[in-house]
This record gives structure tokens, sequence and C-alpha cells, in this order.
């Protein structure tokens, strides 16, 4: 049974003219790490507020179909309920941030403390988790004085400490440094490592390309394309939507332009290029 379903959800804003979404189907299994890809505006934020169940409930419009998680219909849960189960980080950390509290380790026992967990439980928590992270260094420093990348850092540590089965991230480096994209990707790492299930929304390929099980790409209102990461960012139609491939799968098609040799298939991360390359000599 997949851990969230989507079955023919459509979606409209209340001020907008036409639909956003139409007739999504998408089923995602636990432990998967699924990236949504797509051009800007293409409704990738869209249907996370829908799996989140952001939408409908807080944001004004006409959604039709339903949403499963582990087999219930959304509709049926609290948003409570929902919360506990389904961890949503923004594209900007600094709205997730409470404000109130002096030490980053506060803050990410923030939501634990809001739930009421016994203080021992609260205190054993947030330190597995920053541990589990590999923020020990931001343990005692002001939420309000960490660079975009920590800060991002900090906010995916405060969902995961509430253990949701899914966690939703919604392009986490787009206001990033390299050097901040680096630091939350590192996050992301651990957390497929840990067979989190995962929903990314980015659009810096190569590092989709690097992370994700599969991918979806979104355009013209529908799913285009679904399947294996590999299979995806390796298809020339991407950039008829607005998305690039990944530099190796470029520079596999310019090499078989300018060799007038087929590769036996285009690659997507460096370690297939390398293979790949090799047969040419």
């Amino acid at each position: 049974m997949a851990i969230l379903e989507l079955r023919d959800v459509s979606f409209k804003y209340q001020l907008g003219k036409e639909t956003v979404l139409e007739n999504i189907n998408l089923s995602i299994e636990k432990g998967e790490f699924v990236a949504c890809i797509g051009r800007n505006g293409a409704g990738k934020t869209t249907l996370c507020s829908i799996m989140r169940g952001l939408i409908p409930n807080f944001q004004n419009g006409t959604m039709t179909g339903d949403v499963f998680l582990n087999g219930q219909n959304m509709k049926e849960l609290s948003l409570g309920e929902i919360a506990q189960k389904v961890g949503f980080v923004f594209q900007n950390p600094f709205i997730q941030v409470s404000g109130i509290k002096k030490t980053v380790f506060e803050e990410i026992a923030y939501g634990l403390e809001n739930l009421g967990v016994p203080r021992d439980e609260m205190i054993e928590r947030t330190n597995a988790i920053i541990t589990q992270l590999k923020i020990e260094y931001l343990r005692d420093k002001h939420p309000m004085q960490l660079s975009g990348g920590q800060s991002q850092r900090v906010a995916l540590a405060s969902v995961l400490v509430m253990d949701p089965e899914i966690l939703i991230i919604d392009e986490p480096t787009s206001q990033l440094d390299p050097q901040g994209t680096e630091e939350v990707f590192e996050t992301i790492h651990i957390l497929k490592q840990r067979h989190k299930t995962i929903i990314l929304v980015e659009h810096k390929i190569d590092l989709v390309s690097e992370y994700a099980d599969r991918v979806i790409l979104i355009d013209q209102k529908h799913i285009l394309l679904d399947g294996p990461t590999s299979e995806i960012l390796t298809d020339i139609s991407l950039l008829d939507h607005g998305v690039s491939l990944p530099q190796v799968a470029l520079l596999a098609l310019r090499v078989e332009e300018e060799t007038g040799k087929k590769l036996d298939r285009i690659p997507s991360v460096i370690e297939d290029a390398v293979i790949e390359f090799s047969k040419l000599v």
C-alpha cells in the first residue's frame, strides 16, 4: 500500500481563472525519494500544499479528487493528525523560525514543547536529531544569527524531531549560495540514508540527478513524465518543458554529436558517464 496517494486531483485557486492542476494521479511508496521538477508556475508548490493538507484547509479554492495517507482519506483526518505524519519545509527557512527562542536547541525542541512531550523525552529527541544531522556546532547559537544554509538545516531539524513519516521539501536551496546548498543536501543525504520518504521540489537538476530515486515532471497542469531518475533526467523532451538536463547528460549528447558514436545509454551522473565514455576508447 502506498504511503501517499493522489487520485484524480484537480485544483483552482479562488481568484484564478483556470485550474492549476488537473486529474493528478500519483502514488508514493514508503522510503521513496521523489523529486518534482518543472518550469516556474507549473504547479509544484500547489502540489506540495495539497499533499501537506494546506490545500484545501488554508488556501481558498476548488479542489476535486482525493488524497490518501496510509490508505486513509485526508478528508477524514484532522490537521493535527496530518501534521504528525507529514512534515513540510518551506522555501524560506526564516518563516519557520518561531522568533521566541534564544538557541537552536530550543528552536528545534519548540514543536515537541507545543505537543506537550515530557521534558526528558523532548531533550533526548532534540539531542538525537542534532547529532543525526551533524549540527552540534549550531546548538547554542541564536536562531536569528545563522546563515541561510544553517537556517534551512535547523528548519529541517525542527520538522524531523517530530518524526514525520513523510517529509515534503519545497525548493530548499532557492535562496542559498553554493555553500548553503551543499549544507542542505548533506542533510537531505542523511535523511535518504535513513530511508525517510522524501518529496523534494528542486530546480538544481544536477543535485536531483545525484540524490533522487524517482522524478516527476509537472507541466501543462499534468504529470507528464514519471519514472526512475536515470530515465527521466536523460529525456531530451525535458528541454521543451523549461527544464534542463544534468550537465553530465548534456556532455554525453555533445560527445555523441561530435564523435558520431552512440552511447549505450545517456548518463545522468558522473559515475555512469565514466563507464559509458570508457566504451568509446
